[in-house]
């Protein structure tokens, strides 16, 4: 198993061999790679793929756009011949695509909402970039750009992340001196208070009032990053105390998010827009550039380099030197309606390290190891309801999920499979379905996300009807998390097609999933308030260019990749047990073929063993031991120690649902 990402060796980068150098190259290939495929004078770039959801014209101006932000990033610190040789095919493009007589000029913001999120892009590369292009442009260029800019202020946004991409172009309108909208950074700065859930942590938007249900990569790369480059372009002009504020819950974050990165430099595989792949750098980099990260030089420099080592050892840039959509190399089911072959490029943002000089420490201490390199943890991640467990022996991290479903809590919804699984793992990743095509239901893309039709069984808990359904999770209902334990409640439903009133739903009785984490191993228990329930309970879909070995006996399913990477599961009660691996082909980021281990029983009471680690050796892997009761689990780790977790029985019925 490819545990540290190796490259050759310098002594600043002994781990990743990803010095700066190595850094600057790859910018370079990947801008290059761009060339053939421009269009309208440098306006755009028209590259392979299928079209998002805004079509070809918007397509071509993301391109555009999020490519400027690497060459602005690379542009900083290069030689100056270097540098305008990287920049002059955007101050060309610039010109020939703000201007609204040009033939194939750019989409207008007034008339297309994802030109509002480009413009943000466009805006922090004209800033970073601002004495070797803005300010050589003539100045009709420069009117064209503004008054293109200027169709973003108080355009309607999505109240998310979105409210600082109006933002931050109203803060770079105002530094050229502009007119602007001071609405819009106000309700940015206001709306983002509402979204803080503390200890670092951001709701890309909410549900209501303190309903922090949103948490993903986005805090990162969006949340975090756009608030401090906002003060960055504004100056002086920033809003007193603004900028201090932004830094430490960057600090904050940062301690949890070096914890979420695996030991071969895999980010954590959760949420949505995960093209995008190593932007999840980004933040690394910003707290270094913003003098908000309580990482070491050398740790950052691990993380960020292990983090796009991972991804270009794993073919993520294809044989024409393009990010094409997927995690490694192409995926499409991984896109979203909005993603389109430009798309991946905001992994742009990941290249932020390279504002910071070459002398900097980031680019001259030595490498460090990452937390799980250092040894085996288990950490409360509070605001997404998180457990977090990492082991040195694999390098692989793990995510408890009992509080993130990316949905409102007041009524049933379709499961998003990039959110509502009760797992997450570096390795691992769920089996996606094609997109559920809704059905014209008005609260779809609402309330389901990216729900995906036919979902398989991985890391869920349901149960299952007469016709081999299983029911859906969404919303969740948190209840404590603290490690190693952690507990929610759901009521039980199945989604019907064409019905939008989704209190008709059948729904079952509520169930509660317990947790309890050591190493390589969950313990998850189940109760419901029933005790003729079939119960499923999948574990992690374990997925590799060949399908994965199984065995199955009368207590465990194992299934394992060449390198060792095995997904078990095990019973850990005598509750008669059917057990099965459950296989897909096509579904998974992580490879071709996967595999899924599958316990299913009746009863009120179970607790099954989920095991994701390297195992070698002849059989299952050694599993718990539990002692189980109604609202009490006591676990006997095979080390010897022990847990207990505790819950409050579910109820037949949840206030306002119908149990069928």
């Amino acid at each position: 198993m490819n545990h540290a990402p190796r490259g050759p060796a310098s002594f600043s980068s002994p781990l990743t061999g990803m010095d700066r150098g190595r850094w600057e190259e790859t910018a370079d290939r990947l801008l290059a790679a761009l060339a053939p495929f421009a269009v309208h004078g440098g306006a755009g770039y028209r590259l392979p793929g299928p079209a998002s959801g805004s079509g070809p014209a918007s397509d071509a101006l993301e391109a555009y756009a999020r490519t400027f932000l690497l060459a602005a990033f690379r542009a900083a610190h290069a030689r100056q011949s270097h540098a305008e040789r990287l920049l002059a095919p955007y101050a060309a493009g610039l010109a020939h695509g703000a201007d609204p007589g040009a033939p194939g000029g750019w989409p207008r913001p007034a008339e297309l909402p994802q030109a509002r999120v480009e413009a943000a892009a466009l805006v922090v590369a004209l800033h970073e970039s601002r004495g070797l292009l803005w300010e050589r442009l003539d100045e009709r260029a420069r009117g064209h750009a503004v008054d293109w800019l200027s169709e973003v202020a108080e355009a309607p946004v999505p109240r998310n992340n979105w409210l600082w991409f109006r933002a931050v172009v109203a803060a770079f309108l105002r530094s050229v001196g502009a007119p602007h909208s001071a609405s819009d950074i106000a309700e940015a700065v206001e709306r983002t208070e509402d979204w803080y859930a503390g200890d670092g942590w951001y709701s890309d938007g909410s549900r209501g009032p303190g309903q922090h249900r949103n948490f993903d990569h986005y805090n990162g790369w969006a949340m975090h990053l756009f608030p401090l480059w906002y003060c960055r372009i504004s100056g002086t002009a920033a809003e007193p105390g603004l900028l201090d504020r932004y830094r430490e819950r960057l600090r904050r974050h940062l301690a949890d998010a070096v914890h979420l990165i695996g030991g071969d430099g895999a980010p954590l595989f959760q949420g949505r827009s995960l093209i995008y792949r190593f932007a999840t750098a980004a933040p690394l980099f910003a707290g270094a550039l913003f003098d908000a990260t309580p990482l070491s030089p050398g740790l950052t420099r691990r993380a960020a380099s292990g983090t796009l080592r991972s991804f270009l050892d794993r073919g993520a840039v294809d044989e024409r030197g393009l990010l094409p959509a997927g995690w490694h190399g192409r995926f499409d089911p991984l896109r979203q309606s909005y993603s389109g072959p430009g798309s991946p490029y905001w992994a742009s943002q990941g290249f932020a390290g390279l504002l910071l000089p070459p002398d900097h420490p980031v680019w001259t201490e030595p490498e460090e190891r990452l937390p799980v390199e250092r040894g085996d943890f288990t950490r409360t991640v509070g605001p997404p309801g998180w457990l977090v467990s990492g082991t040195v022996a694999d390098g692989v991290v793990r995510v408890v999920n009992h509080g993130t479903d990316h949905t409102p809590p007041d009524r049933p919804a379709r499961d998003d499979p990039s959110y509502a699984r009760l797992a997450y793992s570096t390795h691992t990743g769920p089996d996606l379905g094609p997109p559920d095509p809704w059905h014209d239901d008005p609260e779809a893309g609402f309330r389901d996300g990216d729900a995906r039709a036919d979902q398989g069984p991985d890391n869920r808990v349901a149960l299952v009807d007469a016709e081999g359904r299983l029911s859906h999770r969404s919303p969740l209902r948190r209840g404590e998390v603290e490690a190693p334990a952690a507990v929610s409640e759901h009521v039980p439903h199945w989604p019907v097609a064409g019905v939008p009133e989704r209190e008709r739903w059948p729904a079952g009785p509520p169930l509660v999933t317990a947790s309890l984490v050591k190493g390589a191993w969950e313990v998850r228990v189940v109760e419901v308030a029933g005790d003729d329930r079939l119960v499923s309970v999948g574990g992690h879909a374990l997925a590799a260019p060949l399908p994965p070995l199984g065995a199955t006996t009368a207590r465990a399913v194992l299934l394992a990749r060449e390198d060792g990477l095995t997904s078990a599961l095990a019973v850990l009660t005598e509750t008669p047990a059917a057990l099965a691996e459950h296989r897909e082909e096509g579904r998974n980021a992580f490879g071709a073929h996967s595999a899924t281990p599958v316990y299913r029983a009746t009863g009120p009471l179970h607790a099954v063993g989920v095991f994701l680690g390297v195992h070698r050796e002849p059989g299952p892997p050694v599993p718990p031991r539990v002692l189980l009761s109604p609202g009490r689990a006591t676990v006997e780790w095979p080390d010897g120690t022990s847990d207990t977790v505790r819950w409050r029985s579910p109820r037949r019925a949840l206030p306002g649902r119908r149990e069928d």
